[in-house]
């Protein structure tokens, strides 16, 4: 019989974790049906022995259990892992689950509840974070962001603004954006199927209850891969998906992280303001602004590595002499609320005058 609802483990080296992680699917009090697919990828600890035990307490309570897996000599990666266990259930929704995890006992029932009103969303929800104070501000801003922010802070270093092991959708939408990348070590599987998901027009949902532990350790998945390539698949999703709206923008930030993004924009990005003006009888420029007195004294950035003649000359403006919309690259939470005072002042719309991109 169909379950309504699979739980999508990936297991790989798992043993600390994995007899609390599947307690927690045992503790789940959802009344429809439900099963448990794991793909183990090459584990070379005790976690197949871990869910072999469980198997048997688990389908004694009802949650019918299926085992995939391989037993190479190198793991396929957590997207070809979580493929696989998507590909051998069977359930009208689908659950993520990570194996150092833990699921709060209403987590599925709710986010069933959600993902029925919300069919092409992706619902997450709050978390707890262990330990208690690793990652304060990141953990801050996952449960913080508000229903509109949801959307509009997709551009951020943080990435999906529903962290991946909350994850919960329909397997009809998941098979009209998926699968995950199957690149493996490196690759960020989760931001670039968030991303896909986004352009089909995906919405995103939080169940405002904490259901989740999120462990935080030196071994997880997402330590693998480089700041560099996250930064790459961002920038080209700003250009793609919010640069085209706008004829000008200000990068917000004149030092090290502002003159990085505009390094790092294609040369039609680059060149697009100026193209603007040569059809506008008030012309616009694209500037950086900032706080810092000693950037603005200077009053350009000079593009030394462009092969443009003359070099592009940015201009340094005062924040408030400044005009939206804005890229905003200031990491937000960091200053004591000054930054967020300044952005207030302005009454700007976010999504509409400004983004955030660190």
């Amino acid at each position: 019989m169909q379950a309504h609802v699979s739980i999508i483990l990936p297991v790989h080296n798992a043993e600390p974790w994995l007899d609390e992680c599947l307690r927690s699917v045992l503790q789940q009090d959802f009344e429809g049906t439900m099963e448990l697919s794991v793909f183990n990828d090459a584990s070379k600890d005790k976690s197949g022995a871990i869910i072999e035990k469980w198997r048997v307490k688990l389908e004694d309570s009802g949650v019918h259990v299926i085992i995939g897996g391989h037993d190479s000599l190198s793991p396929r990666g957590v997207g070809y892992s979580k493929n696989q266990a998507v590909a051998q259930s069977s359930g009208s929704y689908l659950c993520f689950l990570d194996s150092d995890d833990v699921m709060m006992p209403q987590r599925v029932r709710l986010q069933h509840q959600a993902a029925v009103q919300h069919p092409s969303s992706i619902i997450g929800c709050r978390v707890r974070r262990d330990p208690p104070n690793s990652t304060e501000r990141y953990t801050r801003w996952i449960n913080q962001l508000t229903p509109e922010q949801l959307l509009t802070q997709v551009f951020t270093a943080n990435g999906p603004t529903v962290i991946m092991p909350t994850w919960f959708c329909s397997r009809a939408w998941f098979s009209h954006v998926g699968p995950f990348d199957e690149g493996g070590q490196g690759v960020p599987e989760d931001l670039l199927f968030f991303y896909e998901h986004l352009r089909k027009g995906g919405g995103v949902v939080r169940v405002d209850q904490s259901l989740l532990l999120y462990r935080y350790h030196p071994r997880a998945a997402t330590h693998s891969v480089l700041e560099t390539t996250i930064w790459t698949h961002r920038v080209r999703f700003l250009e793609e998906q919010a640069l085209p709206r706008w004829a000008a923008f200000t990068i917000w930030n004149a030092g090290k992280q502002g003159r990085r993004l505009y390094r790092s924009l294609t040369a039609a990005s680059q060149r697009k303001v100026v193209a603007f003006c040569d059809f506008c009888a008030c012309p616009q420029v694209v500037a950086f602004c900032d706080v810092d007195e000693n950037k603005i004294r200077k009053g350009f950035y000079c593009h030394e590595d462009s092969q443009e003649r003359p070099k592009p000359r940015i201009p340094i403006l005062h924040f408030r002499a400044a005009r939206p919309p804005f890229v905003i690259c200031v990491k937000l939470d960091l200053t004591g609320g000054a930054f967020e005072d300044n952005l207030r002042s302005l009454h700007l719309q976010e999504g509409q005058d400004f983004l955030h991109f660190s």
